[in-house]
């Protein structure tokens, strides 16, 4: 027995080695993935990922230019990606939550998941990874579509290639951090829990500028759009792909040109903006989840259903 001890491994029989965790991980985004595409075929759950996204980006350009009269060509442009990029917040923010109101409320393994080797943080990091890859999915399909059908072509020689990967590695950390963050709320509530991720991302859909600039909002509702990462985040991945489009921060009648005094944040001022609300968002984010987690396992909520 003496000989065996060198070798055993406190970490790796708790699930918190650096492998472990990893392959954790790993095996968590596949489950996510298999129950997200209901393991139909692989080409019916693409046709239907990508459907949503581009019928609503078509419903959205065909208002504006009735209202418009076809004026008003840069605002499809803004319509399109915003919807586009609309598509990771649905399934890494509002994703996040279904996956702990799946487990617990439909499948009721969210018990089992807590007693596996791989932490709870980990493996719903892993589902919401696979809902934001079918997000993705529906973004680059609608950006496509936008280049090729709505006349909003992208000219690779004017892309801002830095911005873009800047803009788009802290947004998808400021939308897993919120979904993080929306997830330790519905560990907590119960009766129609299934209503607050959609509510939640619905109401954000207004203020962070998707597809209409803040400047149209009063004041207050600005201020909070401004503190969002996703306010940001939209803003720099439409400078880098259209420069000199339409912005969702500053412009005539916007909080920011009235605070500033500037037309539009310049991109250094863009990326500060994005990587500070990303890190209090992320920090807000893993302290609320703690918490949440802490007391779920004091109160016995893991295990319990509300019966919805």
């Amino acid at each position: 027995m003496t000989g065996l001890t060198p070798s055993f491994d406190l970490g790796r029989t708790e699930g918190r080695g650096l492998r472990e965790t990893f392959r954790g991980y790993l095996t968590a985004a596949r489950i996510g993935w298999a129950v997200e595409a209901n393991w139909a075929d692989p080409i019916l759950f693409f046709t239907y990922s990508v459907a949503k996204p581009i019928a609503a980006a078509l419903i959205l350009v065909v208002m504006l230019d009735i209202v418009s009269g076809g004026q008003a060509p840069a605002y499809r442009r803004y319509v399109v990606t915003g919807v586009a990029l609309w598509s990771f917040v649905q399934g890494g923010f509002a994703g996040l939550a279904m996956s702990v109101l799946e487990d617990r409320e439909r499948y009721r393994m969210l018990k089992y998941v807590y007693v596996s080797p791989t932490t709870f943080a980990v493996a719903l990091l892993g589902r919401g990874t696979a809902r934001v890859a079918i997000g993705g999915m529906g973004a680059l399909t609608t950006l496509a579509f936008g280049a090729l059908v709505l006349g909003m072509p992208v000219d690779p020689a004017r892309v801002d290639v830095l911005l873009f990967v800047a803009s788009m590695a802290l947004g998808l950390v400021a939308i897993i951090a919120l979904g993080l963050g929306m997830a330790a709320v519905v560990l907590q509530t119960r009766q129609d829990s299934w209503s607050y991720p959609e509510a939640v991302a619905g109401a954000m859909f207004l203020l962070v500028g998707a597809v209409f600039p803040l400047a149209v909002l009063p004041g207050p509702v600005q201020a909070i759009g401004l503190v969002l990462p996703l306010t940001w985040w939209m803003e720099g991945v439409r400078r880098s792909l259209f420069p000199g489009g339409v912005s969702a921060v500053g412009g005539p009648g916007s909080l920011f040109t009235e605070l500033t005094g500037r037309e539009a944040p310049d991109t250094p001022a863009l990326l500060l903006a994005l990587l500070g609300t990303t890190l209090l968002v992320t920090l807000a984010a893993a302290v609320a989840f703690r918490v949440s987690e802490h007391r779920a396992k004091d109160r016995g909520l893991i295990d319990q259903t509300s019966g919805s």
